[in-house]
């Protein structure tokens, strides 16, 4: 069973009647709704609970952490972007979903701005598979179109990734590296574009597919535990030189 734990700063659904309809369990009820409870136990959290329900607990018992944000990234406390990205280092996966890009966590992991254009207009959308062959890809078309979402356009600012999965086109005629991944430390990222609030993308399935086959793929490995610090050797080294005398 991988666990799960999908964060929301659930700001929005207070604020919007459109996005209350089409959420009514908040954004992280709908994203936690698309995991099988035979494959994965999942609990939500959200940031006005205390330490914004990430405590050292619940991050110990999270394989995969799901991130939505928007209005309130500056309300994020600076401690709780450093234990999680504490938890990344040591093999937590991460999946920052849609304005998730201009996190704090994002932000502090990619090293860089993470701007970027936006537009929201009733753009379609259509999300090319650019890497069939990837996990996160598995059982989906080579495109999923989405009849009605909010633009994002280039140039993104993060760092190259280390594999692209999907690129978005727009009607307005923009292009977006829409599934990026990246390795820090032990951990796997997973940035993944489409989830404007005003629309009911996260009950679209196959975009629901991209999300249970994230968490597949950025759950932590069962490989070596790395060792850091100063180290003994493992055999006897060689008996240093005597220091040669100065010339005369």
């Amino acid at each position: 069973m991988i666990r799960v734990t999908v964060w929301n700063e659930a700001r929005h659904e207070a604020k919007n009647p459109v996005v209350a309809a089409h959420y009514p369990l908040g954004i992280h009820g709908a994203i936690a709704a698309a995991f099988p409870n035979d494959q994965f136990t999942v609990r939500t959290a959200t940031l006005d609970q205390p330490e914004h329900g990430l405590t050292h607990d619940v991050l110990k018992a999270t394989d995969v952490l799901y991130w939505w944000g928007h209005l309130a990234h500056g309300e994020v406390s600076d401690e709780i972007v450093e234990r999680v990205k504490a938890r990344v280092w040591a093999g937590m996966g991460l999946v920052v979903l849609h304005s998730g890009h201009f996190s704090k966590i994002f932000k502090t992991l990619m090293g860089t701005g993470c701007d970027l254009k936006w537009r929201e207009a009733n753009d379609r959308e259509r999300i090319w598979t650019v890497a069939p062959g990837h996990p996160i890809a598995a059982g989906l078309p080579e495109c999923i179109l989405l009849e009605s979402e909010e633009m994002y356009g280039e140039h993104f600012d993060i760092p190259t990734p280390d594999e692209l999965v999907f690129v978005s086109w727009f009607s307005g005629g923009e292009v977006f590296r829409s599934g990026c991944t990246y390795q820090r430390g032990e951990g796997r990222i997973f940035y993944f574009r489409p989830g404007h609030e005003t629309y009911p993308t996260y009950y679209h399935p196959h975009i629901q597919r991209v999300l249970v086959n994230a968490a597949h793929w950025a759950a932590p490995t069962k490989g070596a535990t790395p060792v850091y610090g100063n180290a003994q050797p493992l055999e006897p080294l060689p008996v240093p030189l005597p220091a040669q005398k100065a010339a005369l």
